[in-house]
């Protein structure tokens, strides 16, 4: 190293095993910023593009859809069983919580297994088996090296099908549960999100139904057995698999692997009842004493998923409050520094899934950020007209954000298999593009008058009463009436 200077361009280079590390001398490094102008924006790159993949469809023996995606640049394969419907279709409003307790149980035991084993089962195969039931759906999914799939999918198969539901799990499960529920009481965004459900939707309707300490003491396990043998059944099932596979092969291992699956089970009709009719837009308060930031819940209920209006309202609500820079967020968050973010969604449901917006905010601005959620509203509606700026940028950004949802085997199946059970046309993804393009600026406003319900508007807030109510009432902007942390009316003193 005799005669390196600190100027030298000299690149020392060391092998360490099979790595070599090369290191670049500091006047090489100024030299690289000094040839760089940062005067000059950057320019963009190429937009990415769309790639669909082709998918072969067949039915098993036994009813399930099978879906096969091919993917040959890795060695990995993911797997997936979908179900159509979850617990708003299967589950009482008696025993909340039965869905999720069958769901997690299918991985505490079989006649050959118990949970210790399942799991080391998996980690010697280098993967994990998991399982979900959610509001309207369900899977039961891995993802693995090609040559660990075959037994990988012999030991979900295990799971799914010959779970023994021990008690000792239950109570353990049960137990975990009641004190995440507990914990749930103390933390303002559960409150804000299970108080806006109950008044939205009502006690009546699976979409207001909140998870509480005794629907989960009811659960028994003869209720988890039942919901396995009523839940788990291949007439709802789409399967998919992505990755390196060959369709043919991948239909006679997926039988072998399923063939003790009874047939039976059919898809859940999703009819509802309605939820309770609109109301004058109220401020639903719930005391957080000393709490430093206030959590707002805005919204309605609004459309399903099939409405026409689907694409309109995709677009609108990235400009309300989808994108980072969308108008409520950068106003509120952006330009006034009241929050750390606010964001704004349309659940899309199969039924009237709900439009909501919010976000924590600053305790002591709690008035003025509900007055700048208003401003916004009423501006998608009319007031404030939607730029050509903010349409492309918005339009932009969900189309170049579709290629990413392709880039793994795991995305790949996921966005075919929302096909099958959102029951969307086969060419979906490749006319996004277009059907978003083709959204106008008189779309965005009809659909925000239609779905933007300024005068019924279901407000919660959660927060510090004593700070807030009064400025809350002097800003008019609807009635407060003030409600405990399960949604229950509180006398006014």
């Amino acid at each position: 190293m005799s005669g390196h200077t600190p100027t030298s361009t000299t690149r020392l280079a060391f092998a360490l095993g099979a790595t070599v590390i090369t290191l670049v001398a500091p006047a090489q490094r100024v030299h690289a910023q000094a040839t760089l102008d940062r005067t000059v924006p950057p320019k963009a790159g190429a937009s990415p593009q769309l790639h669909v993949p082709t998918w072969t469809k067949t039915r098993l023996a036994n009813g399930a859809q099978l879906i096969v995606i091919q993917k040959h640049d890795l060695p990995l394969v993911a797997f997936s069983i979908d179900f159509v419907g979850g617990a708003a279709n299967f589950e009482s409003a008696n025993k909340l919580g039965l869905a999720s307790f069958t769901a997690q149980m299918l991985s505490e035991g079989t006649p050959t297994r118990n949970a210790d084993q399942l799991s080391d089962a998996q980690q010697m195969l280098g993967t994990a088996i998991t399982a979900n039931v959610g509001t309207e759906s369900g899977n039961v999914r891995f993802t693995a090296l090609k040559d660990k799939f075959q037994p990988a999918l012999a030991l979900l198969a295990d799971m799914m099908l010959n779970s023994t539901f021990p008690d000792s799990a239950l109570e353990r499960l049960r137990g975990r549960a009641l004190v995440t529920l507990a914990q749930q009481k103390d933390q303002p965004n559960s409150i804000a999100q299970n108080v806006f459900l109950r008044v939205s939707y009502g006690d009546d309707h699976p979409y207001g139904y909140v998870v509480s300490e005794r629907t989960v003491k009811a659960v028994t396990r003869a209720d988890i057995v039942a919901f396995h043998k009523a839940y788990f059944r291949p007439g709802r099932a789409v399967i998919t698999v992505s990755g390196d596979v060959d369709p043919q092969h991948i239909k006679v291992m997926v039988e072998n692997a399923l063939k003790a699956w009874p047939a039976g089970g059919q898809r859940p009709s999703f009819r509802y009842p309605s939820p309770p009719p609109p109301r004058q837009r109220t401020i639903y308060l719930i005391d957080k004493p000393k709490a430093a930031q206030s959590v707002f819940s805005f919204g309605t209920p609004g459309p399903a998923r099939n409405t026409p209006d689907f694409y309109s309202l995709t677009v609108m609500n990235h400009i309300l409050g989808g994108l980072f820079q969308s108008r409520l967020n950068h106003d509120i968050r952006e330009v006034k520094g009241f929050s750390y973010g606010v964001r704004s969604s349309f659940a899309f449901g199969h039924g009237p899934g709900a439009f909501i917006a919010g976000g924590g905010i600053v305790s002591d601005k709690s008035d003025s950020a509900l007055m700048g959620f208003m401003t916004h509203f009423k501006g998608v509606r009319g007031d404030t007209p939607f730029t050509d700026d903010e349409i492309k940028e918005g339009k932009q950004s969900l189309i170049q954000s579709l290629p990413g949802r392709f880039e793994t085997v795991n995305g790949i199946g996921t966005a075919i298999s929302t096909i099958y059970t959102q029951d969307l046309p086969e060419s979906y993804y490749k006319e996004y593009a277009e059907r978003i393009n083709a959204v106008t600026k008189a779309d965005l406003v009809r659909v925000a008058r239609k779905y933007v319900d300024v005068d019924h508007m279901n407000m919660v807030i959660v927060g510090d009463r004593a700070a807030i109510e009064p400025s809350l009432i002097k800003t008019g902007i609807a009635p407060i009436v003030r409600l405990d942390v399960d949604g229950r009316p509180i006398l006014q003193p």
